[in-house]
């Protein structure tokens, strides 16, 4: 067995202290993630509304599902979208109009992502809120 050989096999082998270093790197760019990026405070403000709305309504399991999966895929778009523009920045410091496009695009994503999960929310919520808006006017 060559070098090369054995460096690829000791890397695939299973540590438990590898993947509890994977997770502090993971919670790390969370961190940072969470610290940098101002969208993602209105996206998880945003969440907090819809648990809390989740719960007054008293949502089915499924109901749930659908409400937890739409809030981790706008949350893991605007992640993938700040890891994007932050390579960016790095890679393309000046002005050229693919770095735009490619920073524009990502941010495209999120929007997407943004507006399904509303309209997620709105058959989630859309008669419980006109309910209760007619129960007090």
């Amino acid at each position: 067995m060559n070098e090369q050989t054995t460096n690829y096999s000791e890397a695939k082998r299973f540590s438990v202290i590898k993947r509890f270093k994977s997770l502090t790197h993971a919670s790390r760019g969370l961190y940072v993630f969470l610290k940098t990026q101002h969208n993602a405070w209105v996206h998880v403000a945003t969440a907090i509304i819809v648990i809390i709305l989740g719960f007054y309504f008293s949502v089915s399991t499924a109901e749930w599902s659908i409400l937890i999966f739409s809030m981790g895929f706008v949350l893991s778009a605007e992640a993938f979208n700040s890891a994007i523009e932050i390579d960016i920045d790095l890679t393309s410091p000046d002005y050229h109009p693919y770095a735009r496009d490619t920073k524009d695009v990502a941010a495209g994503a999120v929007l997407i992502a943004f507006i399904t999960a509303l309209f997620i929310y709105a058959i989630v919520f859309g008669t419980r809120l006109v309910t209760l808006l007619h129960a007090y006017l």
